[in-house]
Parts: C-alpha cells; structure tokens; sequence
C-alpha cells in the first residue's frame, strides 16, 4: 500500500500499526476469545476510543491487512502485462508473492500461529468466511471491470469463486504441511503445486472467455 506523505496521516497510520502489532500479540499469546479491547488499549498505549477509531470491530485488529490484500489481488489484475488473461495474472501473482515472501503466504511458526488462532475461535472463523465472501465479490466486480463484461457476468463469478476456492485449499494445505514438517520451502512448493493445478482446471472451465484469453 502507498505510504502517506502528509505528518498527520503517517503519525494515524503509526497509532494503527501500534495497536495492530499489540493486539496481534496478544492473540498469538493467550487467543483471541480471551483479550479484550482494554488490554489492547493498554499495551498499546492508547485509548479505549482509539482502538475503536481505527478498528470498529475487534477482528479488524486480527485481519489487519485484508485492505491491503485486496488491493494487492486488483493491482495484479489491472497492472497485468499486454496479452496476460486475468486468471493467469493472479497465478503469476501467487508465484510473485511467494519470490517476494509476502505475508500473505507466510509458511512459518508465526504463519501457522496465526492459523491456529483463527481455528480456535468461532468469531474469527465467521469473519473469516464473511471476508472470503466479500473477496469473491469483489473479484468478480473486478474480473468484470478487466473483461468489459456487465457487472453480474455469471463466468466471473465463476471465475472468482473458484479462485478462492484454489488459494484457499491451497493455503490450508500448506500450512497443514508446515505443521507436519516445519519445512517452509516444502510449504511453498504445495502452495504453488495446488494453485497452479487448480488454475488449469480453471482455464479448461473458461476457455472462450475473456477472463481465460
């Protein structure tokens, strides 16, 4: 994401990645059920409001970067080089995110611990499925926007649905592979096998559409 350049932005968004980093800490150490948003204020300094102010729900605080991942997944499909189909660009981006060892696909103890969070808690696991709902929205929107297709289009949303459906399994595998193995490149490696092979099956399903050619 871009950095602010004006002082007041760049001192609200230090005040957010304060309270980020010390909440997501204390999820880590003790779960995120048993938390609460005053000992979020306190470790990070701040207000009880303050917290609220930036994050209106004490989950936006555990999936802080889902603005960023989204912006990332339509950067990928807006800024793909002439004569690359939008399906390819974000399974070259799945390529580029692993190279650049992003946190997204982070196949590490601190990975796996952010994994076992979620797994732990009944309100995490629901915004994590209301936030992979919204991602295929929005990747559909986005699929149609790059094909020139009427909002809607029934191939994007096929299209977007069963791209999450492709990081997210293979996501879970790889870090299911981490947990057996505590082998990173290993994990990598699934993640790219299982994105690329369900890429192929998405391309055969979409062949003759734009998001394919």
């Amino acid at each position: 994401m871009s950095t602010p350049t004006d002082l007041r932005s760049r001192k609200r968004l230090a005040t957010r990645q304060s309270i980020s980093d010390a909440a997501t800490l204390l999820f880590l150490e003790r779960g995120f059920d048993h938390v609460t948003v005053d000992e979020i204020a306190a470790a990070a300094d701040v207000g009880r409001m303050t917290v609220f102010n930036h994050f209106p729900r004490k989950e936006d605080m555990f999936f802080d970067r889902e603005a960023e991942g989204r912006e990332v997944l339509l950067e990928a499909l807006r800024q793909r080089a002439p004569g690359v189909a939008p399906v390819e660009a974000l399974r070259l981006l799945a390529h580029r995110l692993i190279r650049e060892h992003a946190p997204y696909v982070n196949f590490s103890p601190e990975g796996l611990g952010f994994v076992e969070t979620i797994e732990a808690s009944e309100t995490l696991k629901a915004r994590a499925r209301a936030i992979r709902g919204e991602l295929a929205e929005m990747l559909a929107a986005a699929l149609c926007e790059t094909a020139g297709r009427e909002a809607g289009d029934a191939g994007a949303q096929l299209a977007a649905n069963l791209l999450l459906a492709t990081w997210t399994v293979a996501f879970l595998q790889a870090h299911q592979s981490f947990r057996r193995k505590r082998d990173e490149k290993a994990a990598k490696a699934l993640f790219l096998a299982i994105v690329d092979k369900g890429h192929a099956g998405i391309e055969a399903a979409l062949a003759g559409t734009p998001y394919t050619a």
